[in-house]
């Protein structure tokens, strides 16, 4: 077993390395930092033990504000380590810039274990160039120099009179608090007041601010950490994107089973969403450990129809068939464009999708044709499936097998971490009515329940059935069941708002 030393990016969740975010899938503990996305943690494995060890503002090594201190982090690493458990150590940023990985590997060599370092995405260039600021540019500046903004801190060695007479750009990192004592010493070696200088707060995220000044003023400028702050020609320039996001400061939370989220967040994510993940369900086999449905997928064949309402239904009964051979003559039905995709996905297509592409279930059984004699289908489904489907097709004249494919059962509890930032969510998605049932009966590290963000979504009118039977007032509901409507009403009828930080 290994420590791996990974860097956790700028800020973005999805600004992480594959290596990293595999190792975050396979990790048996993840030590992580205080400005680490929550949203990363949902990659851990729900059993992983998660332990935060970030140092707060002021914090400096176990002093005021301080959560843990570089020793105590050194001798977890090693403990974990020795334990033979596979340890991910996840640091914003890169873990040899100005994030004492260089002292983690140091003390993990000491101690003789095994250590891999998994490089990341330095704030130092991301966050510029997300704000549009290139740290270098053709005639504006052909060098980069990145410090730490901890003016006088012992070793840090920076010289500011030879930075200020060398030119090129300036990136400062953790120079929010000192910025003024930083202009004053750049300026007093000669490096002009009017130079331009930018600050990025809280970059590659929803929330990113830029507040574009000169180095004179720099020390009077609103800004408030996490930031990075650019100094030298280059922060004159605005190179970012023009491209309309119009979920750009909006925090969502999706609440689909482990697994499953992944459309739905990154349509939330294209619109410029910032995606909690929040895992509120899981799947799990049938009682029966899975016995009637093998059955049943090998008597496939024999009906006329197989009805799908649920992707989790294909996924469970399709991979139970040798091949395509095993629907024999039996036509396929899909309650709508998400669980027909998932049928593609085996190079399967929906014999019938109803037109009421909102209708859920109901719609399904409407759109059947009349049976033939003896008509049979087949319907696989969740556990506590609601009944609208089979009672449609039976008061058609249908004979309908029901065979469980999967159950719902609840995930663990959500880590300390993504419980603080739901309180700064303005929307949560409910995907099913075991979505609703999972997140109002979650409960916090301190036994609170979950706040609900003041904007609820559900992605079909089953679903917001069970959400206003819930109490809950739902906002948000698409005239089709699928991610992309999802997302897409959630967009229209939020707009643009404002940045707010996390």
């Amino acid at each position: 077993m290994t420590v791996h030393l990974v860097g956790a990016g700028p800020g973005d969740p999805g600004l992480i390395t594959r290596r990293g975010a595999d190792l975050l899938s396979r990790a048996d503990v993840v030590v992580y930092d205080r400005l680490v996305d929550p949203a990363l943690l949902s990659l851990a494995r729900p059993d992983a033990l998660l332990l935060d060890v970030g140092k707060r503002p002021s914090g400096a090594d176990g002093g005021p504000g301080g959560a843990v201190r570089q020793a105590e982090i050194d001798a977890l690493l090693v403990a974990h380590g020795r334990a033979g458990r596979t340890v991910v150590r996840l640091k914003g940023g890169d873990p040899f810039l100005f994030g004492r990985g260089g002292e983690e590997a140091e003390a993990l060599a000491r101690a003789q274990v095994a250590f891999e370092v998994v490089p990341g995405v330095t704030s130092a260039t991301a966050v510029p160039a997300s704000a549009g600021i290139p740290v270098t540019h053709r005639g504006l500046s052909s060098s980069v120099t990145v410090v730490t903004g901890r003016v006088g801190e012992a070793g840090t060695g920076v010289d500011w009179a030879s930075l200020a007479k060398a030119g090129g750009t300036l990136v400062v990192l953790m120079g929010v608090a000192t910025r003024a004592e930083i202009a004053r010493r750049l300026m007093e070696a000669g490096r002009p007041a009017e130079t331009p200088a930018a600050v990025v707060e809280w970059g590659t995220t929803p929330a990113q601010r830029t507040v574009r000044t000169t180095l004179g003023a720099l020390g009077a400028a609103e800004v408030v950490a996490p930031a990075v702050v650019v100094v030298g020609e280059v922060a004159g320039l605005d190179l970012g994107s023009l491209a309309a996001r119009p979920l750009a400061g909006t925090t969502v939370v999706v609440t689909r089973a482990r697994g499953q989220a992944g459309p739905l967040t990154a349509a939330l994510a294209d619109a410029g969403a910032r995606v909690l993940e929040l895992a509120v369900v899981a799947l799990a086999d049938p009682e029966d450990g899975g016995a009637a449905l093998k059955k049943a997928a090998r008597g496939a064949g024999g009906y006329d129809w197989v009805a799908f309402t649920s992707a989790n239904a294909v996924h469970r009964l399709v991979p139970l068939l040798r091949d395509s051979r095993g629907f024999g003559p039996a036509r396929l039905a899909a309650v709508g464009e998400a669980t027909a995709q998932a049928l593609a996905a085996y190079h399967l297509v929906a014999d019938l999708v109803p037109v009421d592409g909102a209708g859920g279930a109901a719609a399904l059984a409407a759109a059947f044709p009349d049976p033939p004699p003896g008509g049979r289908v087949l319907f696989p489904r969740a556990a506590d499936a609601r009944r609208a489907l089979p009672e449609g097709l039976l008061a058609r004249g249908w004979a309908v097998d029901e065979v469980v494919a999967y159950r719902t059962v609840a995930a663990p509890p959500p880590p300390a971490a993504l419980c603080h930032e739901l309180a700064g969510a303005q929307v949560v998605t409910f995907t099913s009515p075991s979505t609703v049932e999972g997140y109002l009966a979650q409960r916090d590290p301190a036994g609170r329940p979950l706040p609900v963000p003041p904007v609820v979504a559900c992605i079909g009118p089953t679903t917001a059935e069970a959400a206003r039977r819930a109490g809950l007032a739902v906002a948000v509901e698409p005239g089709s069941p699928s991610a992309a409507a999802l997302a897409a009403a959630l967009a229209a009828r939020l707009g643009t708002a404002p940045p707010t930080a996390p």
